[in-house]
């Protein structure tokens, strides 16, 4: 209800009980009075000193409500000493402390963390491996309220996860192979961790800056290392000779294929023509076998002779046999008919 109510004609006071005629509130008789009650709250006297410190006091309140939040942080309120809810970048307000307070917390911000630890690979060979984690906070609740410490659970939850990825593998795949994916395991294995006990963290990147042997056995391993680099040059060497002389194998192959092919064409047609040749021989025969008998003794003789260096005196019936020198060519036989010695004679 108003303190003055239209058309009932009575003036009321807000510090009086009741209300009347009269003229309007007197605003020195309400200081006074705050004065008053203040005077008797703090035993009397010093009236200024208790109004110069409820002054204080409300302009405390109103300095403590107001909350600036930066951009690259989240405000999360606490409402005595309970999460309440969380405060976007710029001028926010809240109830003044004890009431609620504010902690801000830099989720924009990158930070970052390196360890070295020692580690036992797959094949027992201790190395020493120095890591860096960058990361960011995606979850201001979960970073305040998730775990006590999640800066120091993030380093050991870092550290478990590297320890996995070099435990599996070998020394030769460590130094020789691809870090990345390695690493690369290695992060997914952190996030999964984080996320299980709701850290509110983000791995942007986690890098192995170094992975070296400790320093009781760093000559044996530099040894070791060097004869793995000799091995790698020689199969590359080995493998560049293999591109250069198997391309060259299989041109000699393919073309020892393709003679042999010939030759096979060559020798089978020759064998169909001698088939052929053959059988019209045959028909021949079968026509007229004294005369075929006879010309196919003759063609046998010529080509016999036609190779030799024996001479044959059908006249005399004795054989002459030339012997002549390694430098002198052999000609071709003669054969001497009975017709024509009589006709040297």
């Amino acid at each position: 209800m108003a303190w003055n109510e239209p058309g009932s004609g009575k003036q009321r006071d807000p510090w009086k009980d009741g209300g009347g005629n009269g003229p309007s509130p007197d605003f020195d008789a309400v200081a006074r009075r705050v004065r008053d009650f203040f005077n008797r709250l703090f035993g009397g006297g010093g009236g200024g000193i208790a109004v110069a410190l409820f002054g204080a006091f409300i302009a405390w309140c109103a300095w403590d409500s107001m909350v600036r939040v930066n951009a690259s942080d989240t405000g999360v309120v606490l409402r005595f000493g309970q999460y309440s809810r969380s405060m976007m970048p710029g001028i926010n307000f809240k109830f003044p402390r004890p009431i609620e307070s504010v902690i801000t917390v830099p989720i924009g911000s990158a930070p970052q963390m390196s360890d070295q630890v020692r580690m036992l690979t797959r094949d027992e060979n201790i190395v020493m491996v120095d890591f860096n984690v960058q990361y960011r906070i995606t979850d201001a609740r979960q970073y305040l309220f998730g775990v006590r410490d999640p800066d120091a659970t993030l380093g050991q939850a870092a550290e478990s996860a590297v320890r996995t990825v070099i435990g599996g593998s070998d020394m030769d795949s460590i130094l020789l192979g691809s870090r990345n994916e390695l690493m690369g395991e290695a992060k997914k294995l952190l996030q999964a961790t984080l996320d299980q006990y709701r850290t509110g963290l983000a791995v942007s990147d986690l890098n192995v800056k170094n992975i070296r042997p400790p320093s009781e056995v760093k000559g044996a391993f530099d040894e070791a290392n060097s004869a793995i680099q000799d091995k790698t040059k020689l199969v590359e060497e080995a493998r560049a000779y293999a591109s250069q002389v198997v391309p060259e194998a299989r041109g000699d192959a393919a073309r020892v294929r393709a003679r042999a092919e010939g030759d096979k064409s060559t020798r089978i047609a020759r064998a169909e023509g001698d088939a052929q040749r053959f059988a019209l021989v045959e028909a021949q025969y079968r026509a007229a076998p004294e005369v075929t008998r006879k010309r196919l003794y003759l063609e046998t003789i010529e080509q016999v002779v036609a190779n030799t260096s024996k001479v044959v005196d059908l006249t005399t019936g004795k054989n002459i046999i030339n012997l002549p020198a390694a430098d002198v060519r052999i000609p071709a036989a003669t054969v001497v008919t009975p017709e024509t010695g009589k006709g040297d004679r």
